[in-house]
């Protein structure tokens, strides 16, 4: 990372564009036009222009952003800019439609967003929604974006987890993408103390100097004593009163259905859930609208609204970018330069 960035300037986030059949274009350029982004952060678009266009035409906006080549990535960007790759034509999709076309575009436009950001060229990564269906037409076996992540810049498999972050509360997740049955048989006091240490550190990056966490049983009533299982008493406990003694501030396990609840009405900063759905339900309900996925243990951000693809809306220019600027806004918080020092966990 060079001096003069280090030096105060606007974080560099790169925005890749993400499934363009869903509202990704015009999420696109309702960000660029948004005047919250701009304070946050300096924006580098990656897709194609004629896409960004059709965007901001259903949106109502001028798409009035400068092309810059990948070698002019830098200071020289003083606000948006746009890596214009050519790589689709609007007329080859269908809105609401996944297709192999759509997919290579947004696998295209993450990967070298991914790199730039690999390299120390920018600062952090966001992206608009992706389709899982047309991302797997373009690159078969893909799993979800930390799956993908992991594997285009060999790492460690399990380094990159999903967090979902509201203005409250951050849910982070012993295990994600795996069939609920295989949860039990995933969990070890090991992968959660890796988990508790993983969260830390980013609720860290994003600014919270003492991070408070709460973390959920895998079981109805957190087992109720081992009534309903033993997991809680023979894994999640043990690991909860280790990460206290190496002096994490972490309580639990508690009932899923009310964890969340005590919380907020507690001030804790974040609930470490034990499968995807146990967290998702409570965040969406709680945010649909203005969630942001937060992809840690990178030595960068990675960023994206909770809300997917929106199919069923596309081109009817009613997208709320709410999500889109809080994600951005997370990712360039993340990466200020008081951050400069981070390190993957």
């Amino acid at each position: 990372m060079d001096a003069e960035r280090q030096g105060g300037k606007r974080p560099l986030v790169a925005l890749a564009m993400g499934d363009p059949a869903g509202i990704s274009p015009e999420l696109a350029a309702r960000l660029v036009a948004s005047e919250r982004v701009r304070d946050a952060a300096r924006l580098v678009v990656i897709g194609d222009r004629r896409v960004l266009e059709a965007g901001a035409a259903v949106a109502g906006l001028a798409a009035a952003i400068p092309e810059i080549a990948i070698e002019e990535i830098g200071n020289a960007v003083t606000g948006s800019a746009l890596i214009d790759l050519g790589n689709l034509d609007p007329a080859d999709i269908t809105p609401g439609e996944a297709s192999l076309a759509g997919g290579r575009f947004a696998v295209e436009n993450f990967s070298l967003a991914l790199r730039l950001a690999e390299a120390g060229r920018v600062d952090g990564v966001c992206y608009t929604p992706f389709n899982k269906k047309a991302m797997r037409y373009a690159h078969p076996g893909y799993d979800d974006e930390s799956r993908f992540i992991t594997e285009l810049l060999d790492l460690d498999d399990g380094g990159v987890r999903e967090f979902n972050v509201l203005e409250r509360i951050w849910n982070a997740r012993v295990t994600s993408h795996i069939p609920l049955k295989d949860v039990s048989a995933a969990l070890s006091e090991e992968v959660i103390l890796r988990e508790i240490a993983r969260t830390e550190n980013c609720l860290r990056l994003a600014g919270i100097e003492q991070p408070r966490m709460l973390v959920a049983g895998l079981n109805p009533h957190a087992g109720d004593g081992g009534s309903f299982g033993m997991e809680e008493i023979d894994i999640i406990g043990p690991a909860v009163a280790t990460a206290r003694a190496r002096g994490h501030d972490v309580d639990g396990p508690f009932p899923a259905d009310t964890v969340f609840v005590k919380a907020l009405k507690e001030g804790h900063h974040a609930v470490l859930t034990m499968y995807h759905d146990q967290g998702q339900i409570a965040m969406k309900l709680m945010g649909f609208d203005r969630g942001v996925t937060m992809l840690g243990g990178l030595s960068f951000p990675v960023c994206t609204p909770a809300h997917g693809t929106a199919y069923d809306i596309a081109d009817r220019g009613i997208a709320n970018p709410l999500a889109g600027e809080e994600a951005v806004l997370l990712a360039a918080r993340m990466a200020a330069p008081a951050a400069t020092e981070r390190k993957p966990q």
